[in-house]
Parts: structure tokens; C-alpha cells; sequence
């Protein structure tokens, strides 16, 4: 670094800090580097030029792959341990020796879990660190798992599952905050759907390897083992693998070794980081975590509908492990292993709305970006759900009445389960980047406000889905499911046609790019 004076320039990251006027009459040294501070700062430490390598955004792509995968790879495996007992729910009956109802609870008890969880996980990430806020959590939750192993009775293996869900809720709050930590806006398409598809690709494969468990010689407990192993497995390699991503925290751990660094402690009171001069109140933190969330979903039309739509589809994925086995089981004569392997169609699907949606984000999402200034309309983001939306109201109606007849081979409603993953992937991720869009810095409240509200819903689904199809009947039980899905079908078009509108009266969102629309037709206007 040369000893002439230079400013403090933000950007997107660095390895040595450049902190208010520099000179050569005293010195800091990082790493092979000297700092040179011969007065109080001006301004806080932050990136060293655009190119700084410590920032997440400019981490080599080999980096950021590794890290997205493990994120993914840890998502799928506490979404998977919340599906996984319900193949295993007869042996449950009668290790514990309960009521077919008080079985749903399982797995409804651990999504609670999820409604609690996102409040003190989002947070403490912008606050700690997402590395040390999911280290903390996923040990947390796998040694839950060791509870329910060992579970005596029935409100011991209540007891640790709702606990395990609620720690196993950080990587579904975290994960999509060190995407955006890493990725830019035109470059997350890809990512983001791995990420998503891990979301519902575990609960696919829970109830698969759950059943060929239950009808296995072993234990009635052995279910929780292999959660067990899985998750042990997967946060060790989370621990080795995964890097810090907040760029708040490593900007004040940089700060911190500069600090160290200083020749003089006056030197040393001069390094700072905007984050470190914020003070926390609590009864800040309160607000933010709880009050705004449900602020937002008091006064915000768009998060109300697109929430109201998203706990649906939610619920209606949890309902499908209950209705299974009425339909294949009971109906056509499955065993359980095979009831498990039907999941497969719903990891295809997921799959397939991984790539498409991959393919919408690259085709017409990224082309408008430059023009954009980098934020283009969120309704941009809503193409996947306009595919996903039909093809879900199709897969249920499909499922339900192919499913209804012991005449029609399983097959038919097996391969019904495809449009039904595929739809509720689509639907789901196209709807979680368009909150991301549209409400920017006050996603997380938004995504807080979201997940509690179909958390909840999902957990509620399992303890009425077997009483509705037994009551309803298989093909009206699921025409009932079909028509909630037809009747929310057109929300995607819709926001695509008026959500602009309803965002000019949106107290959240920003509404950047309706901005950027005015200085170009008055740009255009000039011409």
C-alpha cells in the first residue's frame, strides 16, 4: 500500500481496510500489508475497493458453490427429518400404545417448531454471525434427535421433536440469507433453486427411507437413528466447510485485527464498523423481530395474499404423507416401503421446477437487469408461479380421482404426484423472490411473518387430512384440496398485472424500480 493519502472508498470487499486520511507517519500492518493512520478515522472500515476478496459477493465461484451446496445440503437434511416418522407411524402406535390422531402429531409438533424458530435465527445472524448462530442450532437439534431415540413415552418424543424442529428451522432462516450474501440478483437463479428444491426434496425422501425402516427387522426407533447419523453427518460437514458470509460481521472482524494491530491505543479507538456503533436496545430487537412481522401482515395486501397462498401449498405438502397411505396403501395394496417410494414423483417433480426455473430466471428475468440499474420489477420474478400454479390444480384433481378407484392401477396417481411437486415448487420459489423483491431490506421481517403463518399451517394439515379423506372420500377430499389451489391459481397472473400498482401503496417496500422507471421516461422524454 503507498504512503500517499487516499480516502476511505465503500465497496464490495478487500482484505485490508483503508481507514479516513492516510499517511506514512504511523503504521498498521495486516497480513503482508501496512496501514498508515496518523489521524482519528473519518469515516468506518469497510471494503477495500470493489474487488476486495473478503467480501462474500467477490468469494472465487468454486467458493460459493461449495458453500451453497452445503447450505442446501443441510436444509434437506432437517426438512427430511421432519417427514421421516410417518412412515413408521403404525410402529409408533403401538411402541407407545396411542391413538391414530395423537400419531399425526409427530410431525406437526415439529413443524411448531418452525413458527418459533425464524424470530430468534434471522436476527441473531445479522447479530452473531450465520456460521456461529447455525452451529449452535444444528448441534442443538441433532442431539434432540438423540431424545426421541431413547423416548420412553409418548411426550418425550413430543417434547424433543418440537424441539428439534425449532433449531432445525435455522437453516431454512439463514440459508436464504447467506444467498444473498453471496449471490447477485441476476446470478441467484441457479442457486436459489437448489436451495429451494432441498426444501422439498427432503420431505420427499423422509417418508421413502422411513418405510423401507418399518418394514426392516429393526427397531421401532431406528427411524430416529438414521435421522440421527444424517444429521450428525451433515453438521460436522457444515462445521468444516461452511465459512462466515455476513458481510457485517467479517467487516467487524476486520476491524477487530486492526484494531490489534494499532500502534497506540488512540489509533486503535479510531477503527471502527458502522455495525459496531449501532447500539442494541431490546426493546428494539423486539420490535424488529416481533412487532414488524406482524406490522407487515396487518397492512401488507401483497404479503397477506401471497402468505395466504404459500401456507396452502405448504399444508398441502404435510397433508400428502397422511394421504398416501389412504390412497396407495389402503386403496390399491401398497406395502409401506413402497407407499414411500411413491415420493419419488414429488422429487421429480421439484427437480424439474428447479431447472425450469432456472431456465424463466436466466431467459427473462436476468436480460432485463443492466436496463434495470440492477432492479428490475418483482413481478418479473412471478413466471415460474404462472407454470406452477395450473400444474398444481391439475396434479390434485389427477391424484384424487385416478387415486379414488381401485380399478385404476397406482400407477396413475403415482405419476399424478410429478405436476403436484413440480407446481409447488415453481409456486413456491417464484413467490419467495418476489417477497425478496419487493420488500429488499425488510425481507427478513417479511419471510418472518411468512414462515409462522404457513409453519402453523402445515402443522395443522396432518392432524385433519386422514379424518377428511375418510369422511370425503379420496377423490372429493382432494377435488376439495383442487379447488382452494384453482381458486388461488390466478394470483400469480394478477400480481403480475396490478402488483406495481399495489406497491406504490405499500408502507415496506421500496418500490426502487418504479424510481428507476420514472428517470427513464423522463430520460426518454429528453431525447
Amino acid at each position: 500500500m503507498d504512503s500517499a493519502p487516499r480516502p476511505l472508498h465503500a465497496s464490495n470487499t478487500g482484505s485490508s481496510a483503508t481507514i479516513g486520511m492516510v499517511d506514512s507517519k504511523a503504521k498498521v500492518t495486516e497480513g503482508n500489508e501496512s496501514l498508515h493512520v496518523s489521524e482519528p478515522a473519518s469515516s468506518p472500515v469497510t471494503w477495500d475497493g470493489l474487488d476486495d476478496p473478503i467480501n462474500p459477493q467477490n468469494w472465487s465461484l468454486r467458493q460459493k458453490w461449495i458453500t451453497t451446496l452445503v447450505t442446501s445440503g443441510i436444509t434437506l437434511n432437517v426438512t427430511f427429518s421432519s417427514s421421516a416418522p410417518s412412515s413408521a407411524a403404525t410402529r409408533i402406535i403401538e411402541q407407545f400404545s396411542i391413538s391414530n390422531e395423537m400419531s399425526y402429531a409427530v410431525t406437526s409438533v415439529y413443524l411448531l417448531g418452525y413458527v418459533f424458530g425464524p424470530f430468534l435465527f434471522g436476527p441473531g445472524s445479522e447479530m452473531l454471525g450465520r456460521k456461529p448462530v447455525l452451529i449452535v442450532a444444528m448441534c442443538c437439534y441433532t442431539f434432540f434427535i438423540l431424545g426421541q431415540v431413547f423416548a420412553l413415552d409418548i411426550q418425550t418424543l413430543l417434547i424433543t421433536r418440537f424441539f428439534s424442529g425449532f433449531f432445525a428451522s435455522s437453516p431454512l432462516t439463514v440459508g436464504s440469507a447467506i444467498l444473498a450474501d453471496l449471490w447477485a440478483g441476476k446470478d441467484r437463479g441457479l442457486p436459489a433453486s437448489i436451495f429451494s428444491g432441498s426444501v422439498f426434496l427432503g420431505p420427499a425422501l423422509g417418508p421413502l427411507v422411513g418405510g423401507f425402516v418399518a418394514e426392516s427387522s429393526l427397531k421401532w426407533n431406528w427411524i430416529f437413528w438414521v435421522m440421527f447419523i444424517f444429521a450428525g453427518a451433515s453438521t460436522v460437514m457444515m462445521i468444516v466447510l461452511l465459512p462466515e458470509s455476513c458481510q457485517l460481521v467479517i467487516l467487524s472482524k476486520k476491524a477487530q485485527r486492526l484494531r490489534k494491530q494499532a500502534e497506540t491505543p488512540e489509533i486503535a479507538r479510531t477503527i471502527f464498523t458502522e455495525h459496531e456503533k449501532k447500539e442494541i436496545k431490546l426493546d428494539e430487537v423486539l420490535r424488529l423481530t416481533f412487532y414488524r412481522p406482524f406490522q407487515m401482515l396487518a397492512e401488507e395486501p401483497i404479503l397477506v395474499l401471497v402468505t395466504a397462498y404459500m401456507s396452502i401449498v405448504y399444508g398441502l405438502l404435510y397433508a400428502l404423507f397422511e394421504a398416501f397411505p389412504i390412497i396407495f396403501m389402503e386403496r390399491h395394496g401398497l406395502s409401506a416401503n413402497q407407499n414411500g417410494l411413491i415420493f419419488i414423483g414429488v422429487g421429480i417433480g421439484s427437480t424439474l421446477g428447479a431447472f425450469l426455473n432456472w431456465y424463466l430466471t436466466k431467459t427473462l428475468y436476468v436480460p432485463h437487469y443492466v436496463r434495470w440499474k440492477g432492479f428490475p420489477p418483482a413481478e418479473y420474478r412471478l413466471w415460474g408461479a404462472m407454470v406452477g400454479s395450473p400444474a398444481l390444480v391439475v396434479g390434485t384433481f389427477w391424484l384424487g380421482w385416478t387415486g379414488n378407484f381401485e380399478s385404476v392401477s397406482w400407477a396413475a396417481p403415482a405419476v399424478a404426484t410429478i405436476p403436484i411437486g413440480f407446481g409447488i415448487f415453481l409456486i413456491f420459489t417464484s413467490f419467495l423472490t418476489y417477497l425478496i423483491d419487493t420488500y429488499l431490506m425488510y425481507c427478513a421481517s417479511a419471510f418472518a411473518a411468512n414462515t409462522t403463518i404457513r409453519s402453523l399451517v402445515a402443522a395443522a394439515f396432518p392432524l385433519f387430512t386422514v379424518q377428511m379423506y375418510q369422511s370425503l372420500g379420496i377423490g372429493w377430499a382432494a377435488s376439495l384440496v383442487g379447488f382452494t389451489a384453482l381458486l388461488m391459481a390466478p394470483s400469480p397472473f394478477l400480481f403480475y398485472r396490478y402488483g406495481a400498482l399495489i406497491r406504490t401503496k405499500s408502507k415496506f417496500a421500496p418500490c426502487v424500480d418504479l424510481k428507476i422507471a420514472k428517470k427513464l421516461e423522463k430520460s426518454n422524454s429528453l431525447v
